[in-house]
């Protein structure tokens, strides 16, 4: 009986533990923002290898996520004659939900993987050691950059899959299901607000900076050689779309 008490109370202490770092990472990780030196070139090339490399992967899943979004509702709305509000599910569910959580989803497992393989291998292999005897301080030359990237490309790419997805559920509808396309453009700009599109916006930002901080922690704090790189990917990635889940009911309670 005991045993089981102490099992919880170390997985509850481990848990607290664990949460502080992160956060001491995040607020170390803004600290550093506003600190010179500032790595522009190391920052575009983050920003290129986490916006412009992924926007193949997030146009396809937009796409598809609004043609099944568009097909479902028609099949839906058609019982109750309501098959030209379907138009309104589609912008709506893109720009208010689908779009910022599937894309942080995606990149979750593209970019957090990646920064939480990489950051890991350096980790055991001693290089951020390395830094600490350059003067370097690894927060600022290895996280800052990446967290930054992140807050940029994330609202950037949900662009693109609520645009992707509403022209897929635009030629579902009109090509396929053949809706009226002018009453399809009607009703998008009739319920969709600016206020919308923002608040999905600012989840984005939320997600790209849960992505960049969890990777980039599962990472530095990588243990036990490779199998303890290919542990810390897996957690990056899990850990960082469980938050994103997390953060985005949080987020629709508070503003919507």
């Amino acid at each position: 009986m005991f045993a089981l008490f102490d099992i919880i109370g170390y997985r509850v202490l481990t848990f607290l533990e664990e949460s502080g770092k992160v956060m001491l990472l995040f607020l170390k990780t803004v600290a550093f923002i506003f600190r010179p030196p500032f790595d522009l070139r190391n920052l575009f090339k983050q920003v290129e290898y986490l916006g412009i490399k992924s926007i193949p992967v997030v146009l396809i899943t937009g796409a598809f996520t609004g043609m099944v979004l568009a097909l479902q509702s028609y099949t839906g709305f058609k019982r109750f004659n309501a098959e030209a509000f379907v138009a309104t599910v589609v912008a709506l569910s893109m720009t208010r939900e689908l779009g910022p959580v599937l894309c942080g989803l995606m990149v979750s497992g593209r970019v957090g993987s990646a920064m939480a393989a990489e950051l890991g291998t350096m980790q055991v292999t001693e290089q951020i050691d390395a830094l600490y005897t350059l003067a370097i301080n690894p927060v600022q030359y290895l996280v800052v950059p990446r967290f930054l990237a992140s807050l940029i490309v994330m609202p950037i790419l949900t662009t693109f899959a609520d645009i992707i997805g509403i022209m897929g559920g635009y030629l579902v509808s009109v090509i396929l299901l053949g809706s009226n396309p002018t009453v399809y453009i009607r009703r998008t700009y009739d319920y969709l607000d600016l206020e919308d599109v923002y608040i999905g916006l600012l989840k984005a930002c939320i997600f790209g900076m849960i992505i960049a901080t969890i990777g980039c922690y599962q990472g530095m704090n990588t243990r036990g050689g490779a199998e303890g790189v290919g542990r810390a990917t897996t957690s990056a990635v899990v850990i960082s779309s469980l938050l994103i889940l997390i953060a985005n009911y949080f987020v629709t309670a508070l503003l919507f």
